[in-house]
């Protein structure tokens, strides 16, 4: 029923990619717009997870992914201070497979996919109105003018919390490796061609500006991070040009679809990076989004989506949230926790992925 309908998505990241393609897949006549020049995304890597992976296979990407991303092997939560493991939870048994993967070659392989499904992709256009069309799709972003349209400006809260990202050179085990340190934590994982992906957080008082696109000097990096142990200093040493962002909690959008705009990705529901469901969950919002419209048409299937979507993306944001606080853990509490995580590794070794069945067990397909 969304057949035919013209259909223009603001945005030409993951989301807007993902749901261009999808309502193309339905029948419909979908135009991105996007500001940028270019295609493109200046982030280093993302974690494609299960319930991602699902969306992309049904989008048909399921060979390109394969051979695009790495498959992850482990989760394998680590003392910073010491260096040591603190536990390792499996993953190579997840289907489909959670892979590791550039986030220009998922942009890319999006794009490409769109492209031979007829979308036409505008760009160096700036949607400062909604465009004439039978659906308008706010993919715009953390700072979506499409949201603000919707529900007024919105308060941003700075967490108290920083974060830097960078790429190096480096070979490493398919595995998510997470450097617990007091007040701080690293998340490390391999991307193809022999790069490893970095994102490191500070918990500090002074903020950075939101976004990825403000440049810090390596030194800065090395010492919030001075009494980690070797093999994390090691890593950091070979960081030239990271980018440094503050981190701020946006509410979940109160309104999120009128008779014919929806919200999708960060624009409804911005989420801390601390669960690797950003991307993953704007996926999931295209393949619902598409689904919902296509059995029901665009004034039913509208409101369908945003209440099948919005308890799920408020539980997702709010397992974030605890995690940069269990991370960041000192004193007492910080022994009984790993001490906790390492009994649980030993004891019952398959409880981490029973735990996150609700996140990556999750279908927006079906």
């Amino acid at each position: 029923m969304i057949a035919h309908s013209q259909v223009a998505v603001i945005g030409g990241g993951i989301g807007g990619l993902a749901t261009a393609l999808a309502l193309a897949m339905q029948g419909a006549s979908v135009c991105v717009y996007e500001q940028a020049s270019a295609i493109a995304e200046v982030g280093a890597g993302l974690q494609v997870t299960p319930n991602g992976a699902r969306v992309l296979n049904w989008l048909g990407l399921e060979s390109t992914l394969s051979v695009k991303g790495l498959q992850a092997e482990a989760v394998v939560p680590t003392d910073g201070l010491s260096g040591r493991a603190v536990t390792r939870f499996d993953l190579s048994r997840q289907l489909p497979a959670y892979r590791f993967v550039a986030r220009s070659a998922l942009i890319d392989m999006l794009a490409t996919a769109c492209i031979k499904r007829g979308v036409q992709i505008v760009l160096n256009h700036r949607a400062d109105d909604l465009p004439e069309a039978d659906l308008v799709v706010g993919a715009d972003g953390i700072r979506s003018i499409t949201r603000g349209l919707l529900n007024g400006a919105g308060p941003a809260r700075f967490t108290g919390q920083v974060a830097w990202r960078a790429t190096i050179s480096a070979t490493s085990l398919p595995e998510a490796r997470i450097w617990m340190l007091p007040r701080r934590h690293v998340v490390t994982y391999p991307l193809p061609g022999g790069r490893l992906n970095m994102v490191a957080v500070q918990e500090r008082d002074d903020w950075a500006e939101e976004g990825w696109h403000h440049p810090d000097e390596p030194a800065q990096l090395r010492e919030a991070f001075s009494d980690a142990c070797g093999a994390l200093q090691t890593l950091m040493m070979q960081v030239e040009a990271p980018r440094l962002w503050g981190l701020f909690q946006h509410p979940v959008a109160r309104v999120w679809v009128t008779d014919r705009v929806a919200l999708v990705g960060d624009a409804a529901h911005p989420t801390l990076p601390f669960l690797a469901q950003g991307a993953n969950l704007a996926l999931e919002d295209a393949a619902v989004l598409a689904r919902f419209l296509s059995l029901h048409g665009i004034a039913a299937g509208l409101p369908r989506y945003q209440a099948a979507r919005k308890p799920r993306v408020m539980r997702a944001i709010a397992a974030a949230s605890a995690n940069a606080v269990n991370y960041h853990l000192s004193g007492p509490r910080r022994t009984v926790a790993h001490l906790g995580l390492r009994t649980l590794g030993k004891v019952a070794p398959d409880a981490f992925i029973g735990r996150m069945d609700w996140l990556y067990g999750f279908d927006a397909t079906s």
